[in-house]
């Protein structure tokens, strides 16, 4: 599985000369259209069998569709012109920014979930089930649908079947910052307040005050808490010990289950679910089990507690966000010299659950491998993007534009110049127009550089689909008997097996961006056995070849567990070899 991130927002912009925190007028706006059928046939192409369609729910936003009933947001409580896709307006909604024609909004999306599936692609979309915007109102719910915290009781902090949890007889306050500036604190994170921008902004008022969306039970969040949406409450009783009441089944449990059902229902193959472990595990046990009794959803959680892992994957979710494991392990070689022989630790805290690893280099989140505050160099990062491909047989995910090399540089609006593309602007995103070529989506602007680029990513999806040592074998590391005195450099270098059957592949990959690497890759004896290599009475002289150059290695089978394989690594270099 090849999961292509698509924020639409951006993906399609054509605009080539964005203002500083420019409007939608000014700065422009992708649609679904731009999906057309050449963006599908070259995703296709690529090696991609599943497009997460990002920030199509409808959410908070200072653009407004007056015809459409559509308020602005109040800027006090929204992050930037565009807004953030994870505080929902509406969960049953389409972002009207994304269609030509905002009245037809719906019918545009199920368009493109038709065109992404005739293609041979199936379609996964955000659920955000933590928090929802703090000016929330459904304008398309179903009839019978009731409103979030329609009947709640605000009398009390919480209550069973409230919606929300609340601070009975408190105004909510609206963050404030000592600075008419944006308040920039470290590469991970960049907060701003958007309406000192507003010479008169109206003033924001909520009583009683809702508990915020990221767990804060007071009345006064900080600029630097999710202010700009509101928790929602599944039955946990998070002031009294974390008491759980779940003796019946929670009102809110019902409403997000109907929500899940109504999208599966549109079309839509499954869930990337935005901070899955903010809400009770048992909640997605039971949502899970009812959910697929009627339609075959893929549940992917956002999810950073390895010690939950388990837990959730046995509740019913297929992959798992792995940031805090490969990820940063590969973000700490890069960035702070952590030595390549740490991977091993990734995998062995595992325990099993390689194959459950939503494995990435990119996403919304995370900064550009192509920024300075990463690599600053897309090409000098594919030893990284290869380790996340290769190294299970989980999906492998790419970020739109990652492919085409997208640096992020400079800063746009209320996301600041922090290496990420902003999902809050009306951003664009130069390098992806490259390839986006005015629709035609052939690469035909592209550099030579970013040629190179697109085309390793090509061959190493593709490659992820056609190996059955890939996408059904099984995994065999080999640092430990690789010891740095025996002519491998285990600072820079790892070596992994994978083998199914007969489809045997040593990976070699160097992550020194500066050095070559001379190594000879020792595999264990048990090993071997695993491999089906068996030494010939009458030749032990065999080849391996590089599966992307075709370049052959000879090697001796009885000097495998002693001398190895011979190679040279260039730096940055990768080699995939077929024993």
């Amino acid at each position: 599985m090849n999961i292509y991130q698509l924020f639409v927002r951006t993906f399609g912009n054509k605009n080539t000369a964005p203002l500083f925190d420019g409007d939608k007028s000014q700065n422009g706006c992708g649609t679904f259209a731009n999906i057309n059928d050449n963006a599908l046939e070259s995703l296709k192409a690529l090696g991609i069998t599943h497009i997460w369609l990002t920030g199509v729910i409808r959410h908070s936003s200072m653009t407004a569709y007056p015809e459409l009933g559509i308020k602005s947001t109040n800027p006090q409580i929204t992050k930037g012109k565009a807004g953030s896709p994870y505080s929902i307006m509406d969960y049953y909604d389409i972002d009207p920014d994304l269609a030509v024609n905002p009245q037809n909004r719906m019918e545009e999306f199920e368009e493109t979930l038709n065109r992404i599936h005739e293609k041979g692609m199936k379609v996964i979309i955000d659920f955000i089930p933590n928090h929802l915007a703090r000016e929330y109102k459904s304008l398309n719910k179903p009839y019978d649908v009731e409103e979030f915290g329609e009947y709640d009781n605000k009398n009390v902090v919480f209550a069973k079947d409230n919606n929300f949890y609340y601070c009975p007889n408190q105004e909510f306050v609206i963050p404030t910052a000592n600075s008419q500036q944006p308040i920039a604190t470290t590469v991970t994170e960049l907060v701003e307040v958007p309406w000192l921008r507003q010479a008169q902004p109206p003033q924001y008022q909520e009583f009683p005050a809702k508990a915020s969306g990221n767990d804060v039970f007071s009345p006064r969040p900080s600029v630097n808490d999710w202010y700009d949406a509101v928790k929602l409450n599944y039955g946990v009783d998070y002031q009294n010990n974390h008491t759980k009441h779940f003796d019946t089944i929670p009102n809110t449990w019902y409403k997000m289950l109907n929500i899940m059902q109504y999208w599966c229902e549109k079309g839509v193959d499954g869930f990337r679910v935005d901070m899955a472990e903010m809400v009770p595990v048992e909640f997605w046990r039971w949502s899970i089990n009812e959910l697929r009794e009627e339609y075959d959803a893929i549940m992917i959680a956002e999810i950073y507690q390895p010690h939950l892992y388990k837990e959730y994957v046995n509740a019913g979710f297929d992959y798992l966000y792995d940031k805090v494991g490969l990820y940063n392990t590969l973000e700490n070689i890069y960035r702070y010299g952590q030595r390549a022989d740490t991977i091993t630790n990734v995998w062995n805290s595992l325990q099993g659950l390689g194959d459950a690893m939503l494995r990435f280099m990119e996403n919304h989140d995370e900064v550009r491998l192509a920024s300075r505050h990463f690599v600053g160099d897309a090409l000098k990062a594919l030893p990284a993007v290869a380790m996340a491909a290769l190294m299970n047989r989980g999906p492998f995910m790419i970020y739109n534009g990652q492919e085409s090399g997208e640096d992020a540089e400079g800063a746009v609006g209320f996301s600041g110049d922090d290496g990420r593309t902003s999902i809050f602007d009306y951003a664009v995103m130069p390098k992806h127009q490259k390839w986006m070529a005015g629709g035609k989506f052939d690469g035909s602007e592209f550099t030579d550089e970013q040629r190179k680029l697109y085309d390793f990513y090509k061959k190493i999806l593709n490659f992820r689909l056609t190996s059955d040592a890939i996408n059904k074998g099984a995994f065999y590391d080999l640092m430990w008997v690789n010891p740095w005195y025996s002519n491998f450099d285990p600072q820079y270098v790892y070596a992994f097996l994978r083998y199914f059957n007969n489809d045997r592949l040593l990976v070699v990959i160097n992550f020194n961006q500066n050095e070559s690497r001379y190594c000879e890759v020792k595999i264990a004896e048990d090993a071997m056995g695993y491999l089906g290599l068996q030494l010939a009475a009458h030749s032990s002289q065999l080849t391996a070849t590089d599966v992307f150059t075709k370049e052959k290695i000879e090697y001796n089978l009885s000097e495998l567990s002693t001398r190895g394989i011979a190679m040279n690594l260039e730096p940055c270099g990768i080699k995939i070899l077929k024993l």
